[in-house]
């Protein structure tokens, strides 16, 4: 059995002018131990994806239809009562900004320590000696020494170090990275990834990791959905999505990012700029900007299997 599977879900927005589709029939499955990526440009949905997962949306916001399992369990019919005894435990999220998610007036030691005792009956010493060990499990130098220091005496790399270690320290089965090296300098990102990696490999512990860049998650994770306002367009194998891409959108993404060949040269970006959510083309959203663009494309496309992975294309790149 998969340790997630997600069917379908759909979650929308509700305001005066009409409802907006925020997340569009996205389905994907996730098994012990092993990292997805879900990638594409601001706005795509990737973010209103996990919070959904996390069942963590504000009104307007809320899920409209799909299925969400989680060892078994169907998420979107969990009571609020469930949900607190989930999250936190079995299923956590590391969010984008860590000063939005760290209490400012809590020693690190406290809040991490607090993550122990909402869920189990520990002393208040066993709950700290667990929270020093989650800090040094995530490369936090003197960890005893940090447990005294509150969010803003830390550097933004040893809160999000913080952050991942409050997510970690129940040993949930999945957890939720939602962007969080995003305002990193790519020295302390390339050691978080390669921290996060390790602990995933270490714990048996399966992860969603999120970002807006296909190259900082080739090496982290296993398998990719690529997302395009609101819909997978491309999932498959990380290793065979990048070296033979066969969504216009997915190419485009790896075309725009430098590589030391290009030194001189200019970027090949995506023509314009993703569509508005409350107003979507017709058919494929992708169109507008796609060079492979051909009448048929005035037709949502439907998701079809392709080499082992999943597409919405009508002309797939191997068609070339």
């Amino acid at each position: 059995m998969a340790l997630l599977e997600v069917s379908g879900l759909s979650t929308s927005f509700a305001f005066a002018h009409g409802a907006v589709k925020a997340v569009d029939g996205v389905s994907f499955t996730l098994e012990p131990g092993e990292i997805l990526g879900i990638v594409g440009e601001s706005g795509s949905g990737k973010s209103v994806t996990a919070f959904s997962l996390m069942n963590l949306l504000d009104p307007p916001g809320r899920v409209t239809g799909g299925s969400v399992r989680f060892k078994g369990q169907e998420l979107l019919a969990c009571s609020p009562r469930q949900w607190q005894a989930l999250r936190g435990d079995r299923i956590a999220m590391v969010f984008q900004d860590p000063m939005m998610s760290l209490n400012p007036v809590m020693r690190v030691g406290d809040q991490l320590a607090e993550t122990v005792l909402v869920h189990y009956r520990r002393t208040r010493a066993q709950a700290h000696a667990q929270a020093v060990d989650a800090l040094a499990r995530v490369g936090i130098p003197a960890p005893r020494e940090r447990m005294r220091a509150y969010p803003h005496e830390l550097s933004g790399g040893m809160r999000q170090r913080v952050a991942i270690a409050n997510a970690l320290i129940n040993r949930p089965d999945l957890i939720i990275a939602d962007e969080p090296t995003t305002a990193l300098d790519v020295t302390i990102q390339a050691q978080i990834l390669y921290e996060m990696k390790q602990l995933v490999r270490e714990t048996g512990a399966a992860a969603i990791w999120i970002s807006h860049d296909l190259a900082v998650v080739k090496d982290l994770v296993d398998r990719v959905c690529v997302m395009y306002a609101g819909r997978v367009v491309e999932q498959g194998p990380v290793a065979e999505l990048i070296s033979r891409p066969l969504h216009p959108y997915t190419r485009g993404l790896l075309d725009s990012l430098p590589t030391p060949a290009m030194r001189g040269a200019t970027l090949r970006a995506i023509p314009g700029a993703a569509p508005a959510l409350a107003a979507l083309p017709p058919g494929c959203a992708f169109a507008p900007r796609c060079p492979r663009a051909r009448p048929a494309c005035a037709q949502i496309p439907v998701e079809t299997t392709v080499r082992g992975r999943t597409l919405r294309c009508f002309y797939p790149l191997e068609a070339a």
